[in-house]
């Protein structure tokens, strides 16, 4: 059974009471006295620990006889208590709101005076060195919520959670009061202010050993107090700060926003009392880490930043180029470019540039040549000076390049006595990497296995890089000129036939070009001609012509002609005529466009005023029947084929021409055809069979001509891609055209009529000729279909 002396304490009601009336009054005694900061603790109603609490903080408590059980509620504490840890518990980027727009405003703060001469010097505006840093402030705040060190020295704001076990249990929540004390119920007041984390338990078991007996506690860290320190002299956000009670003078820098562009970092001093404790020098700590000299904040100190020292400039080669302040005393070079790493593999250690202000000498400023090896990077520095470090020579010493269609266009090591051989010791050293690449291609995609018989020319042409053997060059930088001289060699003679002629001496630093036939235009015997045969040959296929090598040399050597070969029939068709003839036939569009626009625009003009309406509806409809036959025009394509004018009875490999063959060409040979065919405006478009000595005539009977046709401008195109128009055979003893006889694949075709008394006669003159059209252009039979629509 419990004592009644041990009964929980129940605080009176006219304490809870007032309390409650306090806080409804704290605004306005907040206001009137400008205590936000002050550390008082208000009592909130129905809280017996807390009147508890309150009692004993506002009277001396008599003592009184421990409880057995009592159940204790947090405190909670005055509003400028409440803001301090709000403010404590807040994430690293609410700490110092201000500090946040501390990088904007650095960049844009107006340069010092030595970072305009160093500007003007060098052409860059240099930072100041380990400035960026405080560019992020939050990433360098104490974290309020990690466990406070042994050595951490309470105060008042600090909460301690209190638990007691044994012959008396309770469990508790206590805030260090203004005082420095806490009030424990039946114990009265315990001073915690100066007290170290480490010998907090200790200093509580000392004041409950006075009244109770066989108990045991545990004391731990709640929320962290807030401090308010100063930071003055030179600094980006000078003036009071409030920061977390386990945060050191770095971290009150970073809040601060750090040094000012004038201010230092290299001597910054923190006072306490009156006396200066401790002297940071941030580049030991930006360079190195080290916070050996930082120091745990006390509430009130005061960290004063005075101007920045002798100051030095960093440029050049070297990746943190910026203005460095000098130690207090003297740096080196060396100790200076240790800041940021130390010499840069890149940078030149045979040469740099230090600029120096020698205020006796006139004018007063001078430049000498240092070098950065171990004697010179012990040269000390003076205020003012700009270190220029110079990067490495980009050349290459003992280097030979090879490029171009080569298997590996890289830079190779150079030796004495170094020989195109040795660069290019074997033939698969031309072979290039994008040969073996298309070459697996073939095989991962089953369309290209499936047309591998179609594009076998494209493929051999772009398989592999035709190599130039008879010319690459050796490009060397002449000494005495400073200019490239070309030193040419036969590629072939040195590598294939290892002549020594050919196989040139080397030097560090050339570089040798192996050219392909695509970079230059060889002789026809050079290149290499791939030449396609179909039809009633003796091997049909696609074959490399020799140089100089005609048709019927070619087809000698596969195995001449079949049996049914019909030779006057012979289909000759060249790339290059093609492309030519395609040229000429686009440029006749073109002009045709032209006239009609032209023509267009002529006759509008001479309408007219009575008739504009049913002028301008004819134009409309003419110049609609033009656009459709330019448009067909522009479907025809030329196919590059040749007229060889052959004998129609040619049957001989000799009736052939002796053309010399080129890359691209192809001949087919048609087997002898049994019919001759007739198009355009007749009543029977249709295939006859052919009969020895049937005319043109004849055919005229069998097709029938329709009342649109217009038989003057016939024509026969012939099988072996000649035109014959019925002019080319008028005579004046008579029109020798019917008469004609049609040869086995023979075409006639016969144009429709134009209006001859259209405004339009020019484009009757400019279309009607087909016959010159086709025999120009070697359109031939593709074209048909279109003339059939005209």
């Amino acid at each position: 059974m419990i004592p009644a002396a041990q009964q929980p304490y129940q605080a009176p009601m006219s304490i809870t009471n007032r309390s409650s009336r306090m806080r409804n009054f704290l605004p306005l005694i907040l206001l009137g006295f400008g205590l936000a900061t002050a550390h008082a603790q208000i009592v909130t109603p129905g809280s017996a620990s807390a009147a508890a609490a309150a009692v004993a903080t506002s009277a001396a408590a008599p003592t009184v006889a421990a409880p057995a059980v009592l159940s204790m509620a947090p405190a909670a504490a005055g509003a400028s208590a409440d803001q301090a840890r709000a403010l404590a518990q807040q994430p690293p980027d609410a700490l110092a709101p201000e500090a946040q727009r501390v990088g904007s405003q650095r960049r844009t703060a107006a340069a010092t005076q030595f970072q305009r001469f160093v500007q003007e010097s060098t052409g860059h505006l240099l930072p100041m060195f380990g400035s960026d840093l405080f560019d992020s402030p939050a990433r360098f705040a104490a974290d309020a919520t990690q466990p406070a060190p042994g050595d951490y020295i309470l105060g008042p704001g600090d909460e301690i959670h209190l638990h007691v076990w044994g012959a008396v249990e309770f469990t508790g929540v206590f805030n260090v009061d203004r005082n420095g004390q806490i009030a424990l119920p039946h114990v009265g007041a315990v001073t915690l202010a100066g007290v170290r984390l480490g010998n907090l338990e200790g200093v509580l078991q000392s004041q409950l050993g006075r009244i109770f007996t066989n108990f045991s506690l545990n004391a731990n860290m709640g929320r962290l107090r807030s401090i308010q320190v100063y930071v003055v002299g030179h600094a980006q956000q000078p003036g009071t700060h409030q920061v977390s009670s386990l945060s050191t003078a770095v971290n009150a820098l970073f809040a601060s926003g750090g040094p000012a562009a004038t201010g230092s970092m290299r001597n910054i001093q923190l006072s306490r009392g009156g006396k200066v404790i401790t002297t940071l020098d941030l580049y030991e700590f930006i360079a190195k880490g080290d916070k050996t000299r930082d120091m745990t904040l006390q509430s009130g100190d005061v960290i004063v930043i005075p101007p920045v020292g002798p100051s030095v400039a960093v440029t050049g080669a070297i990746d943190s180029a910026a203005i460095y302040e000098l130690k207090p005393g003297a740096d080196s070079i060396g100790d200076i470019l240790a800041l940021s790493g130390g010499v840069p593999v890149l940078a030149s250690t045979s040469r740099a540039l230090l600029e120096r202000i020698a205020p006796e000498q006139t004018p007063p400023r001078r430049v000498q040549d240092i070098t950065l090896d171990p004697a010179g990077l012990k040269l000390p520095l003076r205020d003012g000076d700009v270190l220029t470090v110079l990067g490495i020579s980009p050349a290459f010493g003992n280097a030979v390049t090879l490029q171009g269609t080569v298997a590996a266009p890289l830079r190779h090591k150079w030796f004495e006595g170094m020989r195109i051989l040795d660069l290019i010791p074997e033939r698969d050293a031309l072979i290039t990497p994008d040969f073996y690449k298309r070459k697996n291609l073939l095989v991962q995609s089953t369309a290209i296995a499936k047309d591998a018989g179609v594009s076998i020319t494209d493929r051999v042409r772009g398989l592999a890089d035709q190599i130039n053997w008879d010319y690459a060059v050796i490009e060397r930088l002449n000494r005495n000129t400073l200019a490239i001289d070309l030193i040419p060699f036969n590629l072939g003679q040195a590598v294939l036939q290892r002549d020594p002629s050919q196989n040139l001496l080397l030097q560090a630093g050339d570089v040798v070009t192996v050219l392909s036939q695509r970079d230059l235009r060889l002789p026809q015997g050079r290149q290499t001609r791939l030449v396609q045969l179909e039809g009633e040959v003796a091997a049909p296929g696609i074959y490399q012509a020799q140089p100089g090598e005609t048709l019927p040399q070619l087809l000698q050597r596969i195995g001449g002609l079949t049996p049914q070969a019909f030779v006057f029939g012979t289909e000759f068709k060249r790339e290059s005529v093609r492309r030519h003839q395609q040229e000429n036939f686009d440029t006749l569009i073109r002009r045709l466009e032209t006239q009609a626009q032209a023509q267009a625009s002529v006759d509008l003009s001479n309408v007219g005023t009575d008739d504009v309406a049913r002028a301008q509806l004819l134009h409309q409809q003419q110049q609609a029947q033009i656009n459709r036959q330019i448009a067909r025009l522009k479907a025809m394509r030329s196919n590059g084929r040749i007229a060889l004018r052959l004998d129609p009875e040619a049957r001989e490999l000799a009736s052939l021409p002796a053309l010399p063959l080129e890359d691209g060409d192809h001949i087919f040979v048609p087997a002898r055809p049994g019919f001759v065919s007739a198009f355009g405006s007749l009543h029977n478009e249709n295939v006859f069979i052919h009969k020895p000595g049937k005319t043109v005539g004849d055919v005229v009977k069998l097709a029938g001509l329709t009342e649109e046709a217009e038989p003057r401008q016939a024509f026969v195109l012939r099988a072996d891609g000649t035109v014959i128009a019925r002019r080319d055979r008028s005579t004046f003893f008579g029109d020798g055209f019917e008469s004609l006889e049609m040869m086995p694949g023979d075409t006639l075709v016969v144009p429709a009529q134009v209006n001859r008394e259209s405004r339009y006669n020019f484009w009757t003159r400019a279309v009607r000729d087909w016959t010159q059209i086709f025999a120009n252009f070697g359109l031939g039979v593709a074209a048909l279909k279109t003339i059939n629509n005209l």
